[in-house]
């Protein structure tokens, strides 16, 4: 037996038969600790940053990969300074450049490099010896310091001082719990803008994404620095303060308070406030002057496009007289308006993550859109001559629309429509499923918390907190909302309100939002929302569902909207709700971004605003309102709504939408049947056309759910007679096409006619379908292939298969 050492074996194997892994451990590793750098604090191997989309089916979620550096280099914890990707020695030094170079700009990294184990190739953003991008050796590396002081360069950081402020550490609480990459990149460029002076800051971050931990790091690392000693944090509602002390905030301790009551206590140095606990409109009782314009060194404004950017706001009096400290502005949505404006005071957001980005990277829920369109709302009522409403009243005579639904006319009828459709859905879905319902005004709210109660009365019966009126009027419906936003607390399931659960309320586990509600502000849609967008897997809650009574779904279509459904049905008068095993039955697959396809396997404040609770919601006068009853209220389809390749919501014919995307790839039906017959995936033609915002989905439902994805492109662009899949099964059969084959090939191929019969081309053309009932019953896809002769002469089988299955036509 002949014996080799580990350096003679090595010295026998070539370096481009190494696994790229391998690449990292014996040669790039090596050279990053010869170079100074610490392997415990300062390199992180195999960092994913991302999460990976979540992707929905029916109540199936599958998620994508996520985005992985290979390394990530830093000079603290949570300050990084390089990121590298590594190849094996098969590519050039160079080939992992431009991976790096998109993640860098991800994490907001000034020095990027490839390497294969040969050396590295840099990528320098600052250009600090006159080069963008030079070839190093593997014992030429930078240390530490030297990507210091170009990162110091990259973020305009000049004195000891600002290098004092910025290397200040993050807290940790001992557990595993790090900033995610966003949540870092908003805390460094804060920190780093408050150390070179400036003195208003925006950072605009989506619903769910942990604004308040991210604030709280950087009041930390301020504080901890003596950079600001005094710090007030401001919020508009009690339970956005009560949620920041118990969270996050509680690692103060006995530093923080919240001021109560208009009660000052100058002994400590992070406060917590409401806006309307420190002001009462009345310059000599203001408790905020009881503080020296000075006191403060740092003010942070929660939700601040919630009032502190219109001028003449009782919430900017507070910030004029603290003018001297610094400014934050926390928001998900910057208010713009003529006369309202986030942007002029706090100046542009100096970082923004948005909810489409959130969505892409798996840290936020992805949703779908079930549009309901009642006959009074498409078509409007107007009452008969003479009608009386339950008052007595005389109805005034004119046509009424949902604009004045649940505002100035109430209809029984519509209201018990959209109860009855709300608890249909949830009847298919979960009827445990905690759901949201906003509307109009709280008159509105308390009829539809009666209408579903009526709707659900088993379970009402059984827990009279099943459904909850919870307004800002309502101190029964408040006492309610840790409860509701609790995922342990079952109870209760469904919450009607109007304006205070739009904003600030963690719903972890919200699965249904409900719009009954007139939106026409992006901010306020946005914000409602962001209400179900949160992520609790541990409870199940990996997307949700928006049912839309009023249309306001439209905003999707907004140019500043930056989110978009996974999918948007319309009902009609005739249409049944699915349940989620039908949704997966009749949709098409998904893909990934790779083109893979995806398998599934306490103390209540009153606010001193004279018309508005601490909750936000009007508690102004009952407004004049005719309530009616007898009107003939119905479903009905009225327009097809989808979404096309760029995103936008598109409402017209779907069948013209789809002739002209596919005849602008294919001239005429020559040139599509060649290109179908040729293709060895008929899948990848699907994909083609679905990335053309095809939505094949819809498109049978328009037409037939039987049909074929070819006959559906045949017939709809090429005004073909179409055939079922279930025809075109018995035309293969027709022609004995099977008898060439042994035995249990033949079987084989049975089955999986069969199968395509029930679920289409798509899903027979996957190697995996050979693991699935019943082709799983002739044993294993290694076993299966030895029928045809090995997997190549399967795959031959299979394509012929398909040849027969669309020889009627072609």
């Amino acid at each position: 037996m002949i014996v080799f050492s580990l350096n003679e074996w090595g010295r026998m194997t070539s370096k481009k038969d190494l696994s790229e892994r391998d690449i990292c451990t014996k040669y790039i590793q090596p050279a990053l600790v010869k170079a100074g750098w610490n392997n415990v604090t300062q390199i992180r191997e195999e960092v994913y940053f991302t999460d990976g989309r979540i992707y929905v089916k029916g109540n199936l979620t599958s998620r994508g990969k996520g985005k992985r550096a290979d390394y990530i280099l830093y000079y603290k914890p949570n300050i990084p300074i390089a990121i590298i990707e590594a190849k094996d020695n098969k590519h050039s030094v160079r080939a992992g450049i431009q991976q790096a170079l998109d993640y860098a700009e991800i994490l907001d990294i000034p020095s990027v490099y490839s390497s294969n184990g040969d050396g590295f190739f840099e990528h320098d953003c600052t250009c600090s010896d006159g080069k963008i991008e030079k070839e190093l050796s593997l014992g030429e590396f930078p240390s530490p310091e030297v990507l210091w002081q170009r990162y110091k360069k990259y973020k305009g950081i000049v004195t000891d001082e600002q290098e004092r402020i910025v290397s200040q550490d993050y807290f940790f609480d001992g557990s595993d719990r790090s900033p995610r990459y966003y949540q870092q990149n908003a805390v460094n460029r804060t920190v780093e803008a408050i150390a070179k002076g400036q003195k208003r800051i925006l950072l605009t971050m989506a619903t769910g994404t942990g604004k308040t931990y991210a604030a709280f790091q950087i009041i930390h690392r301020l504080w901890k620095s003596r950079t600001k000693k005094r710090i007030l944090f401001l919020a508009d509602r009690n339970a956005l303060i009560d949620q920041t002390r118990r969270g996050d905030f509680r690692h103060f301790k006995d530093k923080m308070t919240v001021i109560r009551k208009k009660q000052i206590d100058k002994s400590y140095e992070i406060y917590l406030a409401l806006y309307q606990g420190l002001t009462n409109y009345d310059e000599d009782k203001d408790a905020y002057r009881e503080f020296s314009p000075g006191f403060f060194d740092l003010i942070v404004i929660d939700e601040c496009h919630r009032g502190s950017a219109a001028e003449d706001s009782a919430w900017r009096e507070i910030l004029t007289y603290f003018d001297s400290a610094t400014h934050i502005g926390l928001t998900a949505t910057p208010k713009e308006t003529e006369t309202i404006s986030s942007t002029e005071y706090f100046g542009d957001p100096i970082y923004t993550y948005s909810l489409k980005q959130g969505i892409q990277d798996g840290f936020l829920a992805p949703y779908k859109v079930l549009r309901v369109g009642m006959n009074v709302d498409l078509e409007g009522w107007r009452p008969e001559l003479g009608k009386i409403d339950k008052d007595g009243q005389l109805v005034a005579d004119r046509v009424y629309n949902r604009r004045d639904y649940d505002k100035d006319l109430v209809i029984d009828e519509r209201t018990e429509t959209v109860a009855k459709r709300v608890t249909e859905l949830l009847k298919k879905t979960n009827r445990f499923d905690k759901t949201i319902i906003f509307c109009v005004d709280i008159d509105h709210a308390q009829r539809m918390r009666a209408a579903i109660a009526n709707e659900n009365s088993d379970l009402v019966a059984e827990n009279s907190k099943f459904v909850m009126q919870i307004t800002g009027d309502n101190p029964e419906g408040k006492m309610e909302l840790d409860n509701f936003t609790n995922p342990e607390e079952r109870y209760p399931v469904v919450a009607t309100t109007s304006k205070l659960m739009t904003t600030g309320i963690d719903a972890q586990t919200c699965k249904l939002i409900v719009l009954d509600s007139n939106i026409a502000s992006m901010t306020e849609f946005k914000q409602i929302i962001g209400r179900g967008t949160r992520i609790n897997e541990e409870y199940g809650k990996t997307f949700f569902t928006i049912m839309d009574f009023r249309n306001v779904t439209d905003l999707f279509a907004d140019p500043d909207f930056d989110g978009d459904p996974v999918r948007i049905k319309v009902l009609g008068e005739d249409d049944e709700i699915e349940t989620p095993e039908e949704e997966i039955e009749n949709s098409d697959p998904i893909i990934d971004d790779d083109g893979e396809e995806v398998s599934f396997d306490d103390e209540e404040t009153t606010t001193i605003y004279p018309d508005i609770t601490e909750g936000g919601d009007i508690v102004e006068e009952p407004r004049a309102k005719f309530y009616v009853n007898g009107v003939n209220v119905m479903i009905l389809n009225e327009r097809i709504q989808y979404m096309d390749s760029d995103g936008k919501l598109i409402t017209g014919s779907l069948k013209e939408y789809t002739k002209k995307k596919v005849r602008e790839q294919y001239k005429s039906l020559d040139a599509f049947l060649s290109r179908w017959n040729a293709a060895d995936k008929k899948q990848a033609i699907i994909e083609e056309l679905t990335e053309q915002g095809i939505i094949f989905e819809n498109l049978k439902e328009a037409i037939n759910k039987e049909m074929d994805i070819f006959d559906l492109i045949c017939h709809t662009a090429f005004d073909q007679p179409p055939l079922t899949r279930a025809e075109r099964v018995n035309n293969v059969k027709k022609r004995d096409y099977f008898t060439q084959y042994g035995e249990q090939a033949r079987k084989v191929l049975e089955a999986l006619l069969a199968k395509y019969a029930d679920e289409g081309i798509e899903n027979i053309e996957d190697m995996k379908v050979l693991q699935v009932n019943p082709l799983d019953q002739f044993g294993s896809p290694m076993e299966i292939v030895k029928f045809f002769g090995g997997k190549k002469q399967y795959l031959k089988a299979l394509t012929e298969l398909e040849k027969e299955i669309y020889r009627a036509v072609a």
